[in-house]
């Protein structure tokens, strides 16, 4: 489902297109992916789009609080991930709600451990449904610059 989530990104949201569904669901089924993959990664990309146009939760604290993980976040999220996630949210890239919900669709994914260039790919995907394309652009020099970050 991962992979399938990858390839929607990469051949319809960065480039700002998206076919009507069932074209959407032949051209990956033509593409190799199972249905059973397609689905969930349209149930899944669905499932943050709803989250992404809910009013955000008023947090009562001025700053970014302490998030504490479940021990199931644990076992899932691998801890280079978890740091990734910390650093996007010190870096100001994102806030608490938008932690959650990169957190809440990492565990939607089926896979047993998330690893840190799933997470990059959950980042940059929530990000560019936000249409915050400067930060998502942040989140890509991070994942894809041999040399570290670029200074801007």
């Amino acid at each position: 489902m991962f992979e399938v989530l990858v390839f929607m990104f990469e051949n319809y949201f960065a480039h700002h297109t998206m076919p009507d569904i069932d074209v959407m669901e032949q051209e990956l089924s033509a593409a190799g992916f199972e249905k059973t993959d397609i689905n969930g990664a349209f149930d899944w990309y669905q499932e943050m789009k709803y989250q992404l146009t809910q009013p955000e939760l008023n947090y009562s604290h001025e700053y970014s609080g302490m998030r504490i993980f479940s021990d199931n976040e644990i076992k899932k999220i691998n801890t280079e991930s978890i740091g990734f996630i910390l650093f996007l949210q010190q870096a100001k890239v994102i806030n608490d709600m938008e932690r959650d919900l990169i957190v809440d669709r990492a565990m939607a994914l089926k896979q047993e451990v998330i690893t840190v260039e799933e997470m990059r790919w959950i980042s940059m995907i929530a990000l560019w449904n936000e249409g915050r394309e400067k930060d998502y652009l942040f989140v890509e020099d991070a994942f894809f610059n041999p040399r570290g970050l670029t200074v801007h």
